[in-house]
């Protein structure tokens, strides 16, 4: 099988795909299929952006087509429980048997195969981190209810993910695992045909034999090089993405029958797996220095004479390093657009409103009781007895016949699993907005007394939304807790009126004491958002050191660590004028940014408490 010729680029949104750039992509698609038939678990699988439809239903198909047959396909339903999903104590059956019997889970069933997720963006975070987890150990792990078993469980992932622009996408923690990334967005049905049958038997051929090659594919250190290179110009930060991506090269190559990994196979990784997660273009090196002219020949030198004529037949350029030929490929492929569509999805998802401050949330673990409803039993979720025999009792008569009508002895109660009744708690949620002032030299000298004001704005309306607050503040040595987190309005204002001014900037430290405080409440349930009043000019590492350069790297990979933890800021730039240092950090941090200097203190509440709203939702 041939790798895919590279085609014209430079077409748009998926909305408005030319007819060379659509059969690009669906070529693409096609070879992608391919790729993952020969082993999806080697990938993880792939994470198909693509809405219900004759396209997506082809493409499945050939995949389908190209596995082997005797491989296990298993569909995962959106609301599955854990003892389906892992396996475990079949309870219903145990209480027909009168002894424990165990139930083999949809993931260990899929051992070697696939396994298809519809409607992935709309997995509860739960089920994505438990099916991540078995995707990392190759293996499920059941110990409970008695039942303690290791079993293997291989496969790839087929996640079908539907969200449209401006929708939540699949929760990170899956996606980042899933090796291939596609989308058929835009395509029409009139342009995405299948293979002959004689050209997919070719195919079904020659993926038999990449299946005991591609492991011994050899990919140099200059393979390896463009493509760790390549992922981060472009700003992919997980190991993840550049592994799968050297593992789909390897398969490339075996598929198309050579002994080693080449630039086509690098190219071709790179599109499929890198450029789809790129969080920013790649930085552009201008040389605005004048070419240095000729020396002169001297005086008593005749001048050189006039060089030969290029031979045609001899290549004039040398040429170029395959990290920048793959580099320049994966940009290619990154959608025009597709940067912008990601910022305004992150900003939509933080000021997205619903629900408020402190809401009721319903769950099955804590709070006060709220009845009961029908539900399987899994981890954390309390069975109401009084209910379940409740709803088994009018049932009875009848199981006894059939239990007696075949043979078997009847148990005096018998239990099935529609009878269970689940116990329903309702509690409230804590809501705590950290307030982080830069309170270094050059706030001081500039804003801090503005941003004292806007703050105390800003938890006279926390007071009235009835959040918790908490005040750090960093200068000098590093940050210090000044209020830990409290509803007093008094003590608040305190704490800030008492704020002294001064010193260096430990950004980095600040950033880390801000991430430290936010992932502890949260884990206490609390719904928490980091205000962060700074002019984004840090100049102490976060050893201490002074050094701008590398306080400025510090602060910066700190921001980075935040941002995939999940901590959701608002950044208030203090700049006497919006200045490049507090977007940039901002962009790092994934967070809101606000320049003080055009923000209207009812503005800055209205957007924390939005970003605090959607968080308790």
């Amino acid at each position: 099988m041939t790798p895919l010729a590279d085609a014209d680029s430079s077409a748009g949104l998926p909305g408005e795909t030319s007819e060379s750039r659509a059969a690009e992509l669906w070529g693409r698609a096609l070879h992608a299929a391919a790729l993952l038939a020969i082993e999806p678990a080697a990938l993880g699988g792939v994470w198909l952006r693509a809405a219900a439809g004759p396209v997506r239903e082809r493409w499945l198909a050939l995949l389908e087509t190209l596995l082997p047959v005797d491989r296990p396909r298993r569909r995962i339903p959106l609301n599955i429980p854990d003892e389906r999903l892992l396996g475990g104590l079949d309870l219903a059956a145990t209480l027909q048997a009168g002894r424990p019997v165990a139930q083999r889970g949809v993931l260990a069933e899929a051992d070697g195969g696939v396994v298809t997720l519809a409607m992935a963006e709309r997995v509860p975070a739960a089920t994505a981190t438990r099916l991540a987890q078995v995707l990392d150990r190759g293996e499920v792990q059941v110990a409970r209810d008695g039942i303690e078993a290791h079993l293997s469980a291989r496969f790839g992932v087929i996640a079908l993910d539907e969200s449209g622009n401006g929708d939540e996408p699949p929760a990170s923690v899956l996606t980042e695992r899933l090796g291939v990334v596609l989308s058929l967005e835009g395509l029409l049905p009139s342009t995405c045909t299948l293979p002959p049958l004689e050209e997919l038997r070719g195919w079904q051929r020659d993926i038999v034999s990449a299946r005991t090659r591609w492991r011994h594919m050899h990919a140099d250190d200059e393979a390896l090089q463009a493509l760790v290179a390549t992922a981060a110009a472009l700003g992919v930060d997980s190991p993840r993405a550049s592994l799968a991506a050297l593992n789909l090269a390897r398969m490339a190559a075996a598929l198309d029958g050579r002994d080693a990994v080449d630039g086509e196979d690098c190219t071709l990784a790179a599109r499929l797996v890198i450029a789809p997660r790129a969080t920013r273009l790649p930085p552009q090196h201008t040389d605005e220095s004048p070419p240095e002219p000729p020396p002169e020949p001297p005086q008593d030198q005749d001048p050189p004479s006039e060089p030969d004529p290029p031979d045609n037949d001899a290549e004039q350029l040398p040429d170029k390093p395959l990290e920048d030929t793959v580099l320049e490929a994966a940009q290619a492929a990154i959608p025009a657009g597709l940067l912008a569509m990601l910022q305004a999805s992150l900003a939509l998802g933080r000021t997205r409103s619903g629900g408020k401050s402190g809401a009721t949330q319903t769950n099955y673990r804590r709070g006060r009781p709220a009845g009961s409803r029908r539900g399987s039993l899994r981890p954390g979720v309390r069975l109401n007895v009084i209910d379940t025999l409740r709803n088994a009792a009018p049932w009875q008569p009848l199981r006894r016949r059939e239990a007696m009508a075949s043979g078997r002895s009847p148990a005096r109660v018998l239990i099935r699993a529609d009878d269970f009744q689940v116990t329903r708690y309702q509690q409230r949620s804590e809501t705590t907005t950290l307030f982080v002032v830069d309170a270094s030299g050059s706030a001081a000298l500039h804003r801090l007394a503005e941003a004292k004001g806007a703050v105390e704005l800003l938890l006279a309306d926390c007071y009235v939304r009835r959040d918790r607050v908490a005040l750090m503040a960093f200068r000098g040595a590093g940050c210090e807790l000044m209020l830990p987190p409290t509803r007093s309005l008094t003590r608040a204002k305190r704490a800030l009126a008492g704020l002294p001014g001064g010193g260096g900037t430990p950004m980095a430290s600040a950033i880390e004491a801000a991430q430290q405080l936010y992932e502890r409440l949260s884990r206490k349930g609390d719904s928490v958002v980091v205000v962060l009043l700074t002019d984004g000019r840090a100049n102490l590492d976060r050893n201490g050191r002074p050094g701008r350069a590398q306080a400025e790297e510090d602060a910066l990979a700190a921001a980075r660590r935040a941002r995939v933890s999940g901590m959701a800021c608002v950044l208030v730039d203090t700049s006497s004028q919006p200045a490049a240092h507090g977007q940039r950090l901002a962009a790092e941090l994934g967070a809101l940014y606000q320049p003080l200097p055009y923000a209207d203190p009812r503005a800055l509440s209205a957007r924390i408490g939005a970003s605090v709203a959607a968080l308790a939702g």
